[in-house]
């Protein structure tokens, strides 16, 4: 597996451990570290730092993105420093969509395209012509008999007197 292929997978999971991983601290108050850093503000994972106001405020969970009046996206810091809000969502999005889509084409490649190609596939389309041809010839069959019976019935299993002008 290439190198590349793994950098969303490595990105995704670095995030997700760096921001699982802090620890909440019980009973201090966000808005107690106004006037510190970034990086102490987020070592509690309920608190958000705003860049342009450089204050630690309380994330607000009931709505899921922390309004603009509080702070832009584009200021807002939740889990790392070094990357935006807006951008942490974007990319946990596409990364998202992205895991979605491969599943969808994994479950589409196992459930349809399982045997393609295979002896046993081969096998079974030989046995379902079969099974159709005979119901085919079975069907005939017994369609000629039953013109053969209406035949006798009225008389006409005779020679046919027009075959002769042929």
């Amino acid at each position: 597996m290439n190198i590349r292929n793994l950098a969303p997978i490595l990105l995704l999971l670095f995030v997700l451990t760096t921001v699982f991983s802090q620890t909440a601290a019980p009973g201090v108050a966000c808005e107690t570290k106004n006037g510190t850093t970034c990086v102490e503000c987020l070592n509690n994972v309920t608190c958000l730092w705003c860049i342009t106001t450089k204050t630690c405020v309380t994330y607000p969970v009931r709505t899921i993105l922390p309004p603009h009046s509080l702070c832009p996206l584009n200021d807002a810091r939740w889990g790392l420093c070094w990357m935006n809000f807006q951008n942490l969502i974007i990319t946990l999005a596409v990364l998202g969509g992205v895991i979605i889509i491969a599943l969808l084409i994994c479950l589409f490649c196992c459930c349809k395209c399982e045997n393609i190609g295979s002896s046993r596939f081969l096998g079974n389309m030989e046995r379902q012509v079969n099974k159709s041809k005979t119901k085919q010839e079975t069907r005939r069959a017994e369609m000629k008999q039953r013109h053969d019976d209406i035949r006798k019935k009225y008389g006409l299993s005779g020679q046919n007197p027009y075959s002769r002008f042929g």
